[in-house]
Order: C-alpha cells, then sequence, then structure tokens
C-alpha cells in the first residue's frame, strides 16, 4: 500500500476518471462505512426489542429526533465534500487540509447549538407533540445523553468528506468496522447490565452510541496519522481560523443543511402522526427505519460518488463527461436497488423476524415492507442526479427541491394519517411522492446545463 509520507503534496494527482472502475472505487467503501452506523441503529433496536415494544417505538421516535441533527452535519459534509472534491479535481491539495480545519471549528459550533437545544427546547416540544407523558419522560432521557455524541458524529462526518473527496474511500470501513464492534459490545452489556456493568436499560443504547462514536472516530485520527494522509494533505498545519474558507463552506452547506433538517423534520413530524395510532404501528414503522437505513446505503453510497466524481470531473473541466458520468453512476445504484428490492419482497417474514416480536408485528409490517422496498428503486434514482446537482455546486437548487418535496409529503401524510385515518401502510406511500418530487427538478437541471456557470 502507498506511503503517502514520502510524497509532497505538490506531486499529488487526486483527479478521478470516469471508468466503471472509479466508481466501484468510490462506492463499495463508501457503502460499507455507510452500513456499519445503520447496523449499529439496528443492533440498539434489537437489543431495546428486547424490552418489549414500548421501547421499540419509542425508539423510533428518539432515533429521528437525532437523525435531525446527525443530518445538519451530513449537510455539512456534503458542502465540505464537494469542496474538497473540486479542489482535488483543480490538483490545489495545499486548500484541502485548510478546508477540513475550518470544517471542524463549524462542526463543533453546530453541535454546541444541538446539544443545547436538546437540552432547554426538545422537552417543551415533545410534551406538546406526544400523547403519552411517559414516552415523553422516557425520550427526553434518552436524548439528554444520546446528544453528548454529536461533537464525535460531526467531526467523523468531516473525516468522511476528506477521504471521500480525496479518492481514498478505502480507509473508511476501518473506524466504522470499530464503532460497530464496540457498539454491539456495549448495547449487550449496558442495555441488559451484563458482564459486572450498570444496568441502564433503555438510556444503555445512548450511552454504547457515544462510546461507539468516540471509539470510530479515535481509530479513524489515529489510521490518518499512521498512514501518512495527514501530512500528505496539510491537516492540523494551521489551527488558526479562516473567515474566507469558513465563509465558502457555509455558503455552500448552508443550503445543504436546511435542506436535509427539514427533510428529517418532517420525517419526525410524520412519526409523531404515527404514535396518535398506537404502539405496535409505531414499532412497524421503526422498523421500516431500520430497512429504509440499511438496505439504502448502496444508494446513498452511489449518491456520494455522484457529488464527489461530478464535482472532480468539473474541476477538471471536463464538463462534458458530466452527464455520461451520471447516467453510468444510476445504473449500478437502481441494480443494487432492485436487488434489494426483490429479496425483500422474497423473505419479507425472515427480515421481519428478527425484532423478535410476535406474528401480528410480523403480519402488520409485511405490506409496509412491500411499499417501502419499492420506495428504494426509486430513491436510488433520484438521490444521483439530486447528488449530482450538489456535486455542481449549485446546493441552493438543492434546497429549492427539498422544500417543494417537504410540502407536498406534509400535506399527504397529514392527510392520510391524522384527517382520514388511513392504514400507515397508505402513509408510507408518502415515500414514493417525495422521491418523485426530488427527481424531477434535479434531473431537469442537470439536463438544463445551467450548472456549467456554477463557480465554488
Amino acid at each position: 500500500m502507498q506511503n503517502f509520507m514520502s510524497n509532497p503534496s505538490s506531486s499529488i494527482n487526486l483527479q478521478v476518471t470516469t471508468s466503471h472502475r472509479q466508481i466501484l472505487k468510490f462506492a463499495l467503501p463508501i457503502s460499507l462505512s455507510i452500513m456499519v452506523p445503520q447496523l449499529n441503529f439496528i443492533t440498539n433496536n434489537i437489543f431495546l426489542g428486547g424490552l418489549g415494544q414500548e421501547a421499540l417505538g419509542i425508539a423510533g421516535i428518539t432515533g429521528v429526533y437525532y437523525l435531525i441533527f446527525a443530518v445538519v452535519g451530513h449537510g455539512l459534509n456534503n458542502g465540505l465534500q464537494a469542496l474538497i472534491s473540486r479542489r482535488a479535481g483543480e490538483n490545489r491539495v495545499d486548500e484541502i487540509g485548510r478546508l477540513f480545519t475550518q470544517g471542524i471549528y463549524i462542526s463543533f459550533g453546530f453541535a454546541a447549538f444541538g446539544i443545547l437545544f436538546t437540552w432547554f427546547v426538545a422537552p417543551h416540544i415533545l410534551k406538546y407533540a406526544l400523547h403519552d407523558p411517559e414516552r415523553v419522560s422516557i425520550a427526553v432521557q434518552f436524548l439528554n445523553i444520546r446528544i453528548l455524541g454529536l461533537p464525535f458524529l460531526y467531526v467523523y462526518q468531516m473525516r468522511n468528506a476528506l477521504l471521500v473527496g480525496t479518492n481514498q474511500t478505502r480507509y473508511l470501513i476501518l473506524g466504522t468496522a470499530t464503532e460497530a464492534v464496540v457498539n454491539v459490545f456495549f448495547d449487550y452489556t449496558l442495555i441488559y447490565g451484563k458482564l459486572g456493568l450498570p444496568h441502564l436499560g433503555f438510556n444503555g443504547a445512548a450511552t454504547a452510541s457515544i462510546i461507539s462514536e468516540f471509539a470510530g472516530l479515535v481509530v479513524l485520527f489515529m489510521v490518518l496519522r499512521y498512514k501518512g494522509i495527514s501530512k500528505q494533505l496539510n491537516l492540523f498545519k494551521s489551527w488558526s481560523f479562516e473567515k474566507a474558507n469558513s465563509k465558502l463552506i457555509i455558503i455552500q452547506s448552508a443550503p445543504l443543511i436546511a435542506q436535509h433538517a427539514i427533510s428529517i423534520i418532517s420525517w419526525e413530524f410524520f412519526y409523531i402522526l404515527i404514535e396518535h395510532h398506537g404502539a405496535r404501528d409505531l414499532a412497524v414503522s421503526n422498523t421500516m427505519r431500520n430497512m429504509f437505513g440499511f438496505f439504502g446505503c448502496f444508494t446513498w453510497a452511489f449518491a456520494a460518488t455522484a457529488n464527489t466524481m461530478v464535482s472532480n470531473v468539473i474541476g477538471q473541466n471536463k464538463q462534458e463527461l458530466v452527464m455520461p458520468l451520471i447516467k453510468k453512476i444510476m445504473i449500478w445504484s437502481v441494480g443494487f436497488a432492485s436487488l434489494v428490492c426483490l429479496v425483500l419482497n422474497l423473505f419479507p417474514h425472515a427480515f421481519l423476524s428478527i425484532y423478535g416480536q410476535g406474528e401480528n408485528f410480523i403480519i402488520a409490517g409485511i405490506p409496509v415492507l412491500r411499499v417501502v422496498s419499492l420506495a428504494l428503486v426509486l430513491m436510488s434514482v433520484s438521490v444521483v442526479w439530486m447528488n449530482a446537482v450538489t456535486g455542481s455546486g449549485n446546493s441552493s437548487m438543492n434546497l429549492a427541491t427539498e422544500f417543494v418535496a417537504i410540502i407536498f409529503y406534509c400535506i399527504y401524510v397529514y392527510t392520510i394519517l391524522e384527517k382520514m385515518q388511513l392504514p400507515i401502510t397508505w402513509g408510507w406511500g408518502s415515500e414514493w411522492i417525495y422521491w418523485t418530487t426530488i427527481l424531477i427538478p434535479s434531473f431537469w437541471y442537470m439536463q438544463s446545463g445551467k450548472w456549467k456557470k456554477i463557480k465554488i
């Protein structure tokens, strides 16, 4: 394996090709790195399922709440990734380390806000939104602990932006594998009080997640240092605050942060409406979130690949290669999603049975799983085009598209679940509406060629 410490940054070439091999070289390690956090979510829920269906349902609400702040970091990550990829395409390697440092500063600011909001504002929102006071109390206690992992998560996401943006995705799995192993161990020991550790019950999942995020982060920074990547990219060479680079990151990331945040906020709205239908429907929907997250890993990996490779190719001034590149990525994305859809529909009972909630739970979940599995195929097309827009540099277009999609989404779920009181299978049909609304303007924008005028 190449040792980067022997190479001065001026001799590094981080430009990419548009071959199928290059696409898979990006996407497969990214998919594994995305899959591990999703495995952590599923692991948490499997262990929490042992505490009963009520705990599994509350985990859906707390999980989506935490995702609201997690995707703020994801939006910042996507914006930073597009900038790093553009500098890589331009072979301006010295700029990459400086961008990364400013990204860490900004992420710490967002983390502080998330912690304070959760401690002082979220309890009042949950008390107003949920019908059961006991669920509110359990959720608030859990979130007060869980939110402390936010700084570790944000820096972890910055690391993703760095490695993906500089074509070094093979290192992604090391930190995430560490995170997975640590999470399973502490989930088991802290939720149930095993091996001499305290019995924390529901809150044990929150503590386990924080410990695992910290462990994964430590391992990744050790890898960056050992492999010489820190020196190669001039990481941590200067800790001074740079107004120009910070402003550039915020301008690029702010629409993406807003886009992802309102997307997950609308999902929390969806789960609040599901809570009004009872504990079983809430628990079923939580498992669907797990399925959507885990089996969507390949789709999101190809989306991240589209973001990075489109930005890199534009940085090389090879705009004519962008559209053929997107179509190649889309073929792979749809292929993986179609395979997942087929497997889920052939073996729905097997996947739902892992939560240990009984036959009635499985019967209720199968029709919802079929709706979700088909939505995964539609998502596999939409996210590639959406992230191609991100890679082009027009993050404001993403925000506008998201805003329109969320309006349709919220109107639909409120009408179906609250006004008409239809089964949750119909409620999950909102995913079809959402991803169709995302696809149409994103596809139109990239086909229009307007992105060729954008400079970042």
